[in-house]
C-alpha cells in the first residue's frame, strides 16, 4: 500500500471508530497469596470468592452497576453510598466496581448464574428510573443457569471456564428485574482478548449501554 493510499484511508478508519461508543471490563478475583488477579470472564467461581471489576468507557455518562445474585438478593455495587452515590464517569478514566478500592464483593449463595446488569447512559436517566436502579428491591430472582465446565477452557488447579458466562447482550423480550424492564437493548459487539473484553454499539448520545456479566458459581 503506498503512503497516498494510506493516508487517504485513515481518515475513514477514524471516522468508523467514532462511530461506536465502547465499555471495556475486567474482572478480578482475590488470591489468598497472591492479592488481586485478573480473571477470565466464565471462570466458574467458588462460594466465598471475593470479586470485583474495573472499567472504562469511551465515552462520558452515568453508571449504574446492580448484582442480581442467584438466591434472590440484589445489590447495587456502582454507584455507593462510599462514593456519595456520584455515578458519572469520565471517557477513557478506570473505575473499580465496587465503587472504591478496598471494596468487593461476595460470591454466595446457590450454585447458579448471578447477573450484574451493567447501564452506562450519555445523558441521566430520569429521576424515578435512577431511583428505582439505585434502590433495587429483592424481586427478582435470575432464571437458574447450571454452570458447566466446558472441556475446551480447562484450566490449572481444577479450574474451568463455562461459556455461557461473562458479558452477554440483553435479551429482547426476556426475563428482567422491574426497575430494568423499560431499558431497550441495543444491538452489542462483544470481544474478549485474553482477560479484557470490550463491548461496543453504534455511537447514541441519548440511548443507554445496557448489558448482563454472568458469574457462574459453584
Amino acid at each position: 500500500m503506498t503512503r497516498r493510499t494510506f493516508l487517504a484511508l485513515a481518515p475513514l478508519a477514524a471516522a468508523a471508530q467514532d462511530d461506536r461508543q465502547w465499555l471495556e471490563v475486567v474482572l478480578e478475583r482475590k488470591d489468598p497469596s497472591r492479592g488481586w488477579r485478573k480473571i477470565e470472564p466464565g471462570l466458574i467461581l467458588d462460594s466465598g470468592d471475593l470479586v470485583r471489576f474495573r472499567f472504562r468507557a469511551s465515552f462520558p455518562g452515568y453508571a449504574y452497576v446492580v448484582n442480581y445474585g442467584t438466591s434472590g438478593t440484589s445489590t447495587l455495587l456502582f454507584p455507593t453510598a462510599r462514593t456519595g452515590r456520584e455515578n458519572q464517569v469520565q471517557a477513557g478514566k478506570e473505575y473499580m466496581v465496587p465503587a472504591n478500592a478496598e471494596t468487593s464483593f461476595r460470591v454466595a449463595g446457590p450454585p447458579g448464574h448471578d447477573i450484574v446488569y451493567w447501564i452506562v447512559s450519555p445523558i441521566p436517566l430520569g429521576e424515578e428510573q435512577a431511583r428505582r436502579i439505585v434502590d433495587p428491591q429483592r424481586d427478582f430472582t435470575p432464571p437458574k443457569l447450571v454452570p458447566r465446565c466446558d472441556s475446551a477452557f480447562l484450566r490449572a488447579r481444577g479450574e474451568c471456564v463455562d461459556s455461557s458466562g461473562g458479558p452477554r447482550s440483553v435479551a429482547e423480550g426476556g426475563p428482567l428485574p422491574p426497575a430494568l424492564s423499560n431499558l431497550a437493548p441495543r444491538e452489542l459487539t462483544i470481544v474478549q482478548t485474553d482477560t479484557r473484553t470490550r463491548v461496543s454499539a453504534r455511537t447514541s448520545h441519548s440511548r443507554p449501554f445496557f448489558y448482563e456479566y454472568r458469574l457462574p458459581h459453584k
